[in-house]
């Protein structure tokens, strides 16, 4: 996979994606990426200005493919819910939904359902948004579902699912990211296990973008100190690799022939995996963990109200 390009992705012209947080950074790129290759790309996004200025930098650089912009925001199931009923209504099929949107390092703060918002936004809503459109992906040969996960899922001792919003313990909002990206992969090698328990030709992919010069990185601006934000703008641009490259185990994931049930796509570079190019990376051995990711399923399933498979 040395020097892979979304160019290598096949024709995928009458496909249907959704890719969430797609206004900005990795969920742009991937919005543009698989546009270029023919994809109908259904941008899921929270904030309608930043959406509707996202899709016109799309339609410039996909001229000959479409795109549309749909109302999301995982921070309030009615919200999810709305969104999936409406896409249904809209589009017949889902080839690829990409769980890109996410929050980091953000001060202790509750989702309009009361769940801590790292959790809540990066976890719980791209639970309900999965089971909420589930009926599509199964009747769509070949869909995809590509999670995008976090080198910090290493950075936690584990899932505590007595304290999932943490109410109890004391807030630290560096592991209460790091926990969300691990529940993105709980949540990823679970799903696959149920969609081959069910017999359903649908596949879970799992990605992470190594280290990349996005927006996420300085958190949320009116909580984080600025000698973090200047920090993390330094290291962006001595450290990170820019936002296209960051986006490449996604696209890989999301369209390229060669991905398989259960692969987790990462950059091929030997430090962390920091940059580099698309190939086969593993989780830590947490993640693959299949009591933990039944009962994060289980909790996820009750605290969402949303159940399936």
């Amino acid at each position: 996979m040395a020097r892979w390009s979304p160019a290598q992705l096949p024709d995928l012209s009458g496909k249907v994606a959704v890719v969430t947080g797609a206004n900005s950074g990795l969920g742009l790129e991937t919005a543009a990426g698989l546009a270029a290759r023919g994809a109908t790309v259904v941008m899921a996004c929270r904030d309608p200005a930043r959406a509707a200025s996202a899709l016109d930098a799309v339609r410039q650089r996909a001229p000959a493919g479409r795109a549309e912009t749909m109302a999301l925001d995982l921070a309030d199931l009615a919200a999810i819910r709305a969104f999936a009923t409406a896409f249904i209504a809209r589009h017949p099929r889902l080839d690829i939904l990409c769980n890109n949107a996410g929050v980091m390092h953000l001060p202790y703060r509750k989702t309009r359902d009361g769940f801590e918002m790292q959790i809540g936004t990066n976890h719980l809503g791209h639970f309900a948004l999965t089971g909420l459109l589930l009926e599509r992906l199964a009747t769509t040969p070949g869909a995809r579902v590509v999670h995008v996960a976090s080198i910090a899922h290493r950075f936690t001792r584990g899932i505590d699912l007595d304290d999932l919003n943490w109410e109890r313990k004391p807030y630290n909002k560096a592991d209460a990211y790091a926990k969300s990206k691990l529940a993105n992969l709980l949540f990823h090698y679970e799903l696959q296990r149920r969609l081959s328990r069910h017999g359903l030709s649908a596949i879970s992919v799992a990605a992470h973008p190594g280290f990349s010069a996005t927006n996420i990185g300085f958190g949320d601006r009116d909580g984080t100190p600025l000698l973090q934000q200047l920090a993390m703008r330094l290291a962006n641009v001595l450290i990170a690799q820019p936002a296209d490259m960051g986006a490449l185990p996604t696209l890989y994931a999301a369209g390229d022939p060669r991905v398989k049930a259960g692969d987790y796509i990462g950059p091929d570079g030997w430090f962390m995996q920091f940059r580099g190019y698309p190939t086969v990376v593993d989780a830590r051995p947490a993640a693959h963990d299949a009591a933990t990711a039944g009962a994060l399923w289980a909790l996820s399933e009750k605290l969402t109200g949303v159940r399936y498979l």
